[in-house]
């Protein structure tokens, strides 16, 4: 099998390529350029990008085998979220890699904003000495109002605590009393203008938060205030701001980002007491290179088949070594219970029992739903699109837990119901030490079989000689049997449960079902 082939879209750093290893073929284009960029995604499993390649919808088209798109970096607006979910493609990003950075240059953009830094450096580059002229501020005993108390905004509260400032901040998702443990004093928007003397903005880019700080925020700030926007372009109105600052209202501002980049003839840049940088948030060595590895050890992930904590259009988070044991086996009992259904699916119920409903188990889902959909759709199926194809298939979708689990320290369940009303119920744990997944009940027959490449399954009236004449037509076929396991439940009804070492021809299977008079008879592969 040839090695996952990972397009390099922009100058990322060496250290990205070291994290990737060398497992994979690394080719490598110009994003920027759409005559380069299509042709050379057309055969990559990953890319990995910056924020100047645009990844929309006609990029992921083209994509025939693309599985995951890398941005080492924190903002998606270069890429077409939506767009890739539907095609199954996990978007991942780096969302921790540059938060020092960012907050250190907001803390910077303070104090230059604060003590006339720059026009005081281009004076005196002029030639100019004018120690008078560029009085500025202490930011000592100053209240410093963060709208948004996130990663970011805690990072800067933290940095400038040392300066003896009074802290507070406008977050409606952050709790008071967490807030008081950073020594942050909670306010609403409105109070946090009236008081702030330096207004610093860390939120993300959203309906909402766009001309958050506009006309009507801006005229309830102190006329000594200073502005602060190392965030997102499009919260801080630019106009506004501009009016503002030109009437007096407005002592100074600091900004990184706008609403339109690159941006270079803002009406903003003809003011003296403004501090712009050109987006420098993330543009250390130190962010580059973290936000480079974070994506490439986010890429092996998603290329081996495995979540990827730093993935944004599917469950994230630190899944934990209990739960990450039995995402295999869910996925497999899912494509199990599908290959025993009779008819369409209408409704997934995914349970989790016993000890691992001590953890995070919602990833369960997405991996019962995988194995779902690969049994009932040609199409890939992966972690990402398996909700959406419910979602489009009208297949309601639910995970209940429960403490106890009967026989075994955990147990997965999956249940589907089906249109004609009737149910398929298969239920697996994981036998230690080895971690192998194995079935221990179909329906109301309890059974204990390892999971296995190829299954069959006979439902019968309970009678003699039904094993031998099952034995002797797959033998005569040439199918050698890895295991085989006879249940019977309350009634008279018996279940054989096969694993075999290669595939059951469909005439086969007929043959054997006719032979034993079975009521139905299923085989399944769980060969991906």
């Amino acid at each position: 099998m040839s090695a996952s082939r990972v397009l390099i879209a922009e100058e990322l750093s060496p250290a990205t390529v070291e994290a990737l290893g060398p497992d994979f073929e690394v080719v490598r284009c110009d994003g920027a350029n759409r005559d380069e960029l299509i042709p050379a995604i057309a055969d990559v499993d990953a890319i990995l990008v910056r924020s100047a390649t645009k990844v929309d919808a006609e990029v992921i088209a083209a994509a025939k085998r693309l599985k995951v798109i890398a941005r080492a970096g924190v903002g998606l607006d270069n890429v077409d979220v939506k767009a890739a979910t539907q095609a199954g493609v996990m978007v991942v990003n780096a969302p921790t890699s540059n938060i020092v950075s960012a907050a250190e240059l907001a803390v910077g953009l303070l104090l230059a904003s604060a003590r006339n830094i720059v026009p005081a450096n281009s004076a005196l580059h002029r030639g100019e000495w004018k120690r008078s002229k560029y009085t500025g501020v202490e930011v000592a005993d100053k209240t410093v109002g963060i709208v948004g108390l996130g990663r970011i905004g805690i990072l800067v509260a933290q940095r400038l605590a040392a300066f003896g400032v009074n802290l507070i901040a406008y977050d409606p998702y952050v709790q008071p009393a967490r807030a008081a443990q950073l020594g942050v004093h909670m306010v609403t928007l409105d109070e946090l203008l009236a008081d702030a003397d330096f207004i610093t903005v860390h939120l993300p880019k959203t309906p909402e938060t766009v001309g958050l700080i506009g006309e009507e925020a801006l005229s309830k700030v102190r006329s000594t205030v200073h502005i602060i926007n190392a965030a997102r372009g499009g919260i801080v109105d630019e106009d506004a701001l501009f009016t503002a600052m030109t009437e007096g209202r407005v002592a100074g501002a600091g900004l990184d980002v706008y609403a339109s980049e690159p941006c270079t003839d803002s009406p903003l840049f003809t003011l003296e007491n403004v501090v712009a940088t050109p987006h420098l948030g993330a543009s250390t060595d130190e962010a580059q290179e973290k936000a480079g590895i974070a994506v490439a050890k986010s890429v092996r992930l998603a290329l081996a088949g495995e979540l990827v904590p730093d993935a944004v259009n599917v469950q994230g988070g630190q899944i934990d070594e209990a739960v990450k044991a039995v995402l295999p086996l869910a996925e497999q009992i899912g494509a199990v219970a599908c290959g025993l259904a009779t008819a369409a699916v209408e409704r997934v119920d995914i349970e989790a029992l016993g000890e691992i409903v001590d953890h995070d188990v919602r990833v369960l889902e997405l991996s019962a739903l995988k194995g779902v959909f690969q049994v009932l759709i040609h199409d890939p199926v992966s972690y990402v699109n398996a909700p959406v194809l419910a979602e489009q298939r009208g297949v309601d979708v639910a995970l209940t837990t429960q403490t106890a689990s009967g026989d075994h320290r955990s147990l997965v369940r999956v249940k589907l119901t089906l249109t004609d009303g009737s149910t398929v119920r298969v239920g697996g744990t994981v036998a230690s030490p080895r971690q192998i997944g194995k079935i221990v009940e179909v329906d109301d027959f309890d059974v204990d079989v390892p999971l296995s490449d190829h299954l069959a399954f006979f439902r019968y009236h309970d009678k003699p000689g039904v094993v031998g004449v099952v034995g002797n037509l797959l033998g005569d076929a040439g199918i050698n049997i890895g295991g085989m396991q006879v249940s019977r439940d309350d009634s008279e009804h018996a279940l054989i449960v096969l694993t075999v070492d290669s595939p059951i021809p469909a005439e086969l299977l007929d043959q054997i079902t006719d032979n034993i008079g079975a009521h139905s008879g299923r085989f399944v592969t769980l060969i991906s």
